[in-house]
């Protein structure tokens, strides 16, 4: 993968290049896939997760990722995947990643009256697109013969297959529904991208104000002014949102102590936690964690079809 990586706090732009005889990209990436900043590049993306777990970050959108994880991106949408523990993962972590310009086939060939469930789709995917277990189930197989499939011609026609199977399906989401990154014009993604690239890398530290509006080239004052009209949310709001987004997983994902999972989630001080944590949850961090074992444990005993 050729990258071009600008400083360590800005989103980088990806340069891909297609072979000879072939007008798209297909890969399988092992852990190298969740190494890369937050980036972002013309081609739309289509990535299946085939191993690991952690967190996905999409244009302002922050989530969870498993395996079976299947998105579509959006031209130029801001993206990365991070693992949830790269010490126990570093062996167990793949995905299955599809790159193609929005004119790879033509200028116009999106715009036929064939494609337009795929056109209508692209248009959607300015969002990411998460796709659910129906589709996945009916898609994965022919996401691992295209990478298989030596023959360039099988490959395209398994793509467009896979694309139209996606297009006409209603089991997904829409990830950044404020659409904030995406619809930004270019000169207004090149100030705020390099903003959420600093966030995605420092959010569970302490993350400066001065330091944000420096990486826009604005004034502390304008800055806020500026990221609450693109995000609509305040700066502040912003990073509680990521770091209480990060705790739930830890929640449930680990048996760490509460305080010692608020600390690691960026808040210095427990109790602010709690009170953000219960705003946001209704609830309190120990109860949540008992209330999600609960749930679980109800599945699991529940007898099986």
């Amino acid at each position: 993968m050729d990258v071009i990586k600008c400083e360590m706090i800005k989103a980088s732009f990806e340069v891909l290049q297609p072979g000879n005889r072939q007008s798209f990209l297909v890969r399988k990436f092992d852990q190298r896939a969740f190494d890369g900043p937050y980036h972002f590049h013309p081609e739309y993306e289509l990535t299946l997760i085939t191993k690991g777990s952690g967190k996905r970050y999409v244009g302002a959108h922050m989530e969870d990722f498993f395996v079976g994880d299947m998105v579509l991106l959006g031209s130029n949408l801001p993206h990365c995947w991070k693992l949830a523990n790269i010490e126990q993962t570093k062996n167990a972590a793949g995905a299955i990643v599809i790159q193609f310009l929005a004119d790879f086939l033509g200028e116009n060939f999106f715009d036929r009256p064939e494609m337009q469930d795929i056109s209508k789709m692209f248009e959607k995917s300015v969002s990411g697109m998460k796709f659910g277990s129906s589709i996945q189930a009916e898609v994965n197989g022919l996401l691992t013969g295209l990478v298989d499939d030596e023959n360039n011609f099988n490959k395209l026609l398994k793509l467009l297959d896979i694309l139209q199977k996606l297009a006409v399906t209603n089991d997904f989401v829409l990830l950044d529904q404020t659409q904030s990154m995406a619809t930004n014009l270019l000169s207004q993604q090149e100030r705020i991208n390099p903003v959420f690239a600093y966030l995605v890398e420092n959010f569970r530290q302490s993350v400066s104000l001065n330091k944000a509006a420096a990486v826009a080239n604005m004034t502390p004052n304008a800055f806020c002014k500026y990221f609450k009209k693109i995000t609509r949310k305040t700066f502040m709001e912003t990073i509680i949102e990521y770091r209480l987004n990060y705790a739930t997983q830890q929640l449930v994902q680990t048996d760490k102590p509460i305080s010692e999972i608020a600390f690691e989630s960026g808040f210095g001080d427990v109790s602010h936690f709690y009170k953000m944590f219960n705003v946001k949850m209704g609830l309190s961090p120990l109860n949540y964690r008992k209330k999600f074992l609960g749930d679980l444990s109800v599945v699991n005993a529940a007898p099986s079809a």
